[in-house]
């Protein structure tokens, strides 16, 4: 039992730390002056019983390396949500013209984001590597008094 315990805290502790390592990622990417072209909330419905979700939708132009480039997304993973009003708040950060800062990927340009993700992943890691000591502990302590 306590080896599955401590697989499962390893198991997820990698998970966090590569969210963390996705999430620095954008932080060493170049930042570059850009321009909100579009700003736009798009409402989905994937079928017709589903409740609909919206995306807050926007467009951005920048020069990277004297070429003209265009981005779509605000962070790496854009998800939608069912509450209007958190993706319509969302969108008042982004309105059309307005002069912000995007981050650009130098190895891979046409990839840009306007927001880094957080780093919450690495402030709670330490709670999946609880599983991982107490597993480890349970099973020396098993396999300690099963030789004595």
């Amino acid at each position: 039992m306590g080896f599955f315990l401590a697989l499962a805290g390893i198991v997820f502790t990698w998970v966090l730390y590569t969210a963390w390592q996705r999430a620095e990622e954008t932080r060493r990417w170049t930042p570059t002056s850009c321009r909100i072209t579009s700003s736009r909330l798009a409402k989905e419905q994937p079928t017709p019983n589903s409740n609909p979700a919206y995306r807050a939708e926007v467009r951005y132009s920048f020069s990277f390396a004297d070429k003209a480039m265009t981005g779509s997304l605000i962070k790496r993973v854009n998800s939608p949500t069912q509450h209007e009003d958190v993706a319509r708040k969302k969108l008042a950060d982004y309105p059309v013209g307005a002069e912000l800062t995007c981050y650009v990927n130098p190895a891979k340009p046409d990839q840009a984001v306007l927001k880094h993700d957080t780093r919450a992943a690495l402030y709670s890691i330490w709670f999946p590597g609880l599983f991982v000591v107490g597993g480890l502990g349970m099973a020396w302590n098993a396999l300690r008094t099963r030789n004595v």
